[in-house]
């Protein structure tokens, strides 16, 4: 009888406990479940259709959505097994077409870089590869340099199985060399032109304007690559330093020494702040001398006037006495 009432009590509180335990699991509401069921028919379309790029497309929908396991396992199953080989498939027939990177996301429609597929599947080896030739491609592309040298950021290797975790990727060193030579090329590149450019700042002074914008156009490109490279943009702000001190040579530096300034500035040099100084203070001087200049013509004109106005006056006293006024 004890042992029956036990029972009974034992039922009665899996039955009270089993709603809650459920009702904790986010995946049983009815959109999620609407979405995991809707993701399941894609699939199937998509694997009778047999369109591979929305198949790829349909496989990462289905691994991304934590509860599809609770509705349709089999797809699960399918999805992980198929989409590494389906996903080397389309990146290289997309790395034959030259569609090496791009920023834009899987699609289906196939207009899809080799990049994309090989980071989507977790082969961060292979989408280095594709990535670094197309910097190899386009040299002098600074934004997809840049995008190559921080493309681990976000990245994640594959989940331990023993905690789950996952640690932040980070891309074999030879990556980075090879990239830095891209950078180094470039940056050698801008420098020797740059040296062309400056031979015009020893002409008039027309000569000199036209050479130190395209010299210091060149410098400020070259300190952008060079901040990739162990020795940084210190190379590229000394000569501006140098190209700063050969105008202040110059005759004619009343005129020219704005094109110095614009070099010492660049430089980070602090002959741009003492220039500044004697700059301001010619201003000052000049401004002063301009003022007292003014001050002594004002006094000149008054005593002109003063003295006009006198012999006017007499002369109408005298006509006035003349005439018996």
């Amino acid at each position: 009888m004890r042992l029956t009432k036990a029972t009974g009590y034992f039922l009665m509180l899996i039955t009270f406990m089993a709603p809650t335990v459920y009702a904790d699991d986010p995946c049983l509401g009815d959109e999620e479940k609407k979405t995991a069921l809707t993701r399941s028919a894609a699939l199937q379309k998509a694997e009778q259709t047999g369109q591979s790029a929305a198949l790829f497309v349909a496989y990462m929908q289905i691994i991304a959505d934590d509860c599809m396991d609770r509705y349709d396992k089999n797809a699960v199953v399918r999805a992980k097994t198929n989409i590494p080989k389906l996903g080397r498939d389309l990146a290289k027939a997309a790395e034959t077409k030259g569609a090496l990177y791009s920023g834009d996301p899987v699609r289906t429609d196939g207009q899809t870089s080799a990049f994309q597929y090989h980071e989507a599947i977790g082969d961060h080896q292979e989408a280095n590869r594709v990535l670094l030739k197309a910097v190899q491609a386009k040299p002098d592309d600074l934004r997809l340099f840049e995008t190559a040298w921080n493309i681990d950021n976000g990245r994640y290797g594959s989940v331990d199985p023993t905690t789950g975790s996952r640690q932040p990727y980070s891309s074999p060193p030879a990556f980075r060399q090879e990239l830095a030579k891209v950078a180094s090329a470039n940056a050698d590149r801008l420098m020797k032109t740059e040296e062309k450019d400056a031979q015009g700042l020893t002409g008039n002074i027309g000569e000199l304007g036209k050479a130190s914008m395209q010299s210091i156009e060149k410098l400020r490109s070259a300190a952008l690559w060079m901040k990739y490279l162990p020795g940084g943009d210190r190379p590229a702000k000394d000569r501006a330093e140098q190209r700063g001190d050969a105008i202040m040579k110059r005759h004619d530096l009343t005129f020219t020494q704005g094109q110095a300034m614009m070099y010492y500035e660049f430089s980070g040099s602090p002959k741009a702040k003492d220039m500044a100084a004697q700059i301001k203070k010619k201003s000052e001087e000049s401004q002063r001398a301009m003022e007292k200049a003014g001050e002594s013509m004002k006094g000149t004109f008054s005593q002109k006037g003063e003295a006009e106005q006198k012999q006017f006056d007499k002369k109408k006293a005298d006509l006035e006495k003349e005439l018996g006024f």
